[in-house]
């Protein structure tokens, strides 16, 4: 298999019950850790390419990393735009080899973010790819709170925005560093009952493992993204490879050692979305 959408990964999910999970890239190493992860667990894999990623590396490179790992893969690999915040972004992602943009107006009125993130969805359907977009606010650990999502405001949204996948805010965090309170239940079903399209959980690393198996089956939530829990394991693994020998300096060296521990905390993300393995297409 080899490069695909968001919808095509998606769709299946949302009809079977199941979840796809979105992994934040930062370089090399932990993108090959991805996909070799999904690889092993025989499920697709979103890569995604957020903003601190595009400060180090820009995306004509990032989306050459990624095609070239989607064309040599196994499974399904969506190239993914994570928190695009301007249409040139967006359009820059999508002329670099992309198969997904996000488009991030969740901190605009409704009107203003319905308006701009159908431009995107426009664009992106015109080139044959996806688009993602948010509704309600998902705020960060220790920074800006969160703007839980109205339903009624993502009934609208999901209805006018032409969206393939809609990202709510129901008690989600980023960089959350530790599994804490979980996510509004209540809240996700009365969303669901008013929308039909893939729900997405940004700063899916504080969810507990327990609601994500939970809400992936039970849920129209198709998605999760993981990126502080995964960061968390490569931080771990580069420390020890330098720790155990400070004499060392050849960074290539170093970095090899990260790919196995991040692929096995890959792998155990993977998992408990559900056994895609039967799935796949």
């Amino acid at each position: 298999m080899t490069l695909v959408t968001l919808r095509d990964v998606l769709q299946p999910a949302y009809t079977n019950g199941y979840a796809v999970a979105g992994l934040v890239t930062l370089g090399w190493e932990d993108m090959r850790a991805y996909v070799a992860a999904a690889e092993a667990e025989n499920a697709p894999v979103i890569l995604q390419a957020g903003p601190s990623c595009r400060e180090h590396t820009p995306l004509p490179i990032l989306g050459k990393m990624f095609r070239h790992l989607a064309e040599h893969a196994s499974v399904p690999v969506v190239a993914h735009l994570d928190h695009g915040y301007t249409f040139d972004e967006c359009k820059e992602a999508l002329d670099s080899g992309f198969t997904s943009l996000m488009f991030d107006g969740s901190r605009k009125p409704l009107t203003q973010n319905i308006d701009e993130t159908a431009a995107i969805a426009e664009m992106a359907h015109a080139a044959g790819i996806s688009c993602e977009g948010e509704i309600g606010f998902v705020g960060y650990s220790g920074g800006e709170g969160s703007n839980g999502t109205d339903p009624e405001e993502a009934a609208i949204f999901a209805r006018e925005s032409g969206v393939d996948a809609m990202a709510i805010s129901v008690g989600n965090v980023h960089l959350q560093q530790h599994k804490e309170g979980g996510l509004d239940e209540a809240r996700i079903a009365a969303i669901e009952a008013v929308t039909d399209v893939p729900l997405v959980i940004h700063g899916g690393s504080g969810v507990p493992v327990e609601q994500r198996q939970k809400l992936a089956r039970n849920t129209a939530i198709c998605k999760f993204n993981i990126g502080t829990e995964l960061r968390l394991a490569f931080g771990a693994a580069m420390r020890e490879a330098v720790n155990r020998d400070p004499d060392r300096f050849d960074r290539v060296t170093i970095l090899k050692e990260t790919i196995d521990p991040v692929e096995k905390a890959a792998r155990a993300v993977i998992r408990a979305f559900g056994n895609q393995s039967s799935k796949l297409t």
